[in-house]
């Protein structure tokens, strides 16, 4: 009964060098995931820990099958340590470039916050540590933009790193979230009523974006950045084809009881409720499927056609397209998120009253519907879409531009970016237009410090703590030098927390202290 669980949220940051527009992304990612890597406050000191691959399985498909590695498209194989993965649908012969052959190796480190940050696809990706609570996997994720400003500062302003989705020109990069489930959950139920809550819950939590089509093709602006390079209902691929519900059955944790979603949908937020509603939303949906007991008023959203109504949603700010449901009827993308909001509190009525983050999510669920129906701009400070829409909307109309205008799509881009002094969104933050759930001094802290509530806590204190005897680290385990390598398993995310191992790696001196007291436990 609640919207709790574990959740990690991984960014793919836009870049670009201002001095040298046609300088190669994944150069210059390599440039800024190594410096962070050497000289973050988060590097623990001692250089990049490199990543364990260890459980890393893209090619399970959790429809209960595998593709063959040979048949796989090599944008899907990211667990080799050795190569880099190429971006999107490019054609095999293409896939090796020769400024690549120049950086053979991917850039990893792992950091202080129990995070992976890393070159994938082109581009620096932070992956924040597990989290427990909706809050928790916001902050975690404000610490990946922290993290990227001191990249940007570290490399004195030589590179520039976006938190977006898409350049405009037909590349998109992705803002990927990670559920833990319960493996008895059908994954077509997941499939089935998963599908209309995504179609639709741009409204909620989109980015905003200047441009209609891939490659903004048409003037106009959208909810999402995202939606238009949605291509599939269901399916295994990330990088091209993309679906709206990813089969990646890679869970990170005990297979036999979990499975992890992996959404890959989502907009990158820069607002904190967002963020929040995004995940804490998800969380209950996914809470109310592992009940087992689906009440068929749900099945009042079911769908036809999700990749065109997907579209359809994000081409409309003002909210009033209908969608053909199933059954005959037509919703609009709020109708559909009330019939969600009103199933789950209809649920947790029967079993007693909510704990507070389930509380606060349902209350701010409910706001943002109501608000977005009465008075669309009132939800600005909460929903960045809303408020990148106001901002820009306000300034077309003053300079009498369509919204193809250079000036407008420069400003869509100044919003992402992550420069302090250039940050439209640090302007509005500063002028208290943006709700914020955390002041910037707890953003800062957890840069360094990892959550208490997972097994992020185990991995980024034994980085802090013994930076040069931590051989690499992963989801499900470190490796520690111990004069041999030990490998300290880790398949649960919710153990290895500072409630259970906490005293120990206090109290130890060294890792061998650390270890004989795990061991006498």
């Amino acid at each position: 009964m609640t919207a709790r669980r574990i959740v990690g949220l991984e960014t793919e940051f836009g870049i670009l060098a201002p001095a040298d527009l046609q300088a190669n992304p994944i150069v210059l990612s390599t440039r800024i995931v190594d410096a962070l890597g050497a000289e973050s406050a988060a590097s623990g000191g001692a250089g990049a820990v490199r990543w364990d691959f260890h459980g890393e399985d893209p090619l399970s498909d959790a429809r209960g099958y595998r593709i063959e590695r040979a048949a796989a498209h090599p944008s899907q194989l990211t667990d080799d340590p050795e190569s880099l993965a190429p971006s999107g649908d490019v054609p095999l012969e293409h896939v090796q470039r020769r400024s690549e052959s120049l950086r053979p190796r991917a850039a990893n480190a792992v950091l202080t916050n129990g995070a992976r940050l890393y070159v994938d696809h082109a581009h620096p990706e932070y992956s924040s540590p597990e989290t427990a609570t909706p809050r928790e996997a916001v902050l975690w994720d404000r610490a990946g933009e922290y993290l990227m400003a001191e990249g940007i500062e570290i490399l004195d302003g030589d590179v520039v790193v976006y938190k977006n989705n898409t350049d405009g020109k037909g590349a998109s990069y992705g803002a990927h979230e990670n559920y833990l489930v319960r493996r008895d959950v059908p994954f077509g139920d997941i499939i089935r009523y998963l599908t209309p809550f995504f179609i639709t819950r741009p409204v909620l939590c989109g980015a905003g974006r200047v441009g209609l089509g891939q490659r903004s093709e048409q003037p106009g602006f959208q909810i999402s950045q995202r939606a238009d390079f949605v291509e599939n209902d269901v399916g295994l691929e990330t990088t091209f084809d993309r679906p709206i519900i990813n089969t990646r059955d890679e869970p990170h944790a005990d297979a036999a009881r979990y499975r992890r979603l992996h959404v890959i949908g989502g907009d990158a937020n820069l607002f904190d409720a967002s963020t929040l509603l995004k995940v804490g939303a998800t969380s209950l949906v996914l809470w109310l499927l592992e009940t087992g007991d689906i009440p068929l008023g749900l099945d009042s959203v079911l769908v036809d056609n999700p990749v065109d109504q997907t579209w359809q949603v994000s081409h409309d700010p003002t909210l009033r397209t209908v969608l053909d449901m199933h059954d005959g009827t037509t919703k609009t993308a709020l109708d559909v998120q009330q019939v969600y909001v009103d199933v789950i509190r209809e649920e947790l009525a029967k079993r007693g009253e909510p704990d507070f983050d389930t509380a606060e999510i349902l209350q701010r669920w409910q706001w943002t519907i109501d608000t977005l129906r009465s008075d669309m701009f009132a939800a600005a400070p909460r929903v960045e879409w809303v408020a990148k829409y106001q901002l820009l909307e306000s300034m077309r109309l003053r300079s009498n531009a369509r919204w193809d205008d250079d000036k407008l799509r420069a400003l869509d881009l100044q919003w992402h970016d992550l420069r302090p002094e250039r940050s439209i969104v640090r302007k509005l933050d500063a002028a208290g237009k943006v709700e914020r759930l955390f002041t910037p001094a707890e953003v800062a802290a957890a840069v360094t410090q990892a959550p208490e509530s997972t097994r992020a806590f185990l991995r980024g204190g034994l980085i802090a703590r013994f930076p040069g005897r931590v051989a690499a680290a992963g989801w499900d385990g470190v490796v520690l030098d111990a004069g041999e390598l030990i490998r300290i398993p880790t398949i649960h995310p919710d153990r290895a927390t500072r409630a259970l191992v906490g005293q120990i790696l206090d109290n130890a001196n060294t890792v061998e202290e650390f270890l004989a007291g795990l061991t006498s436990r």
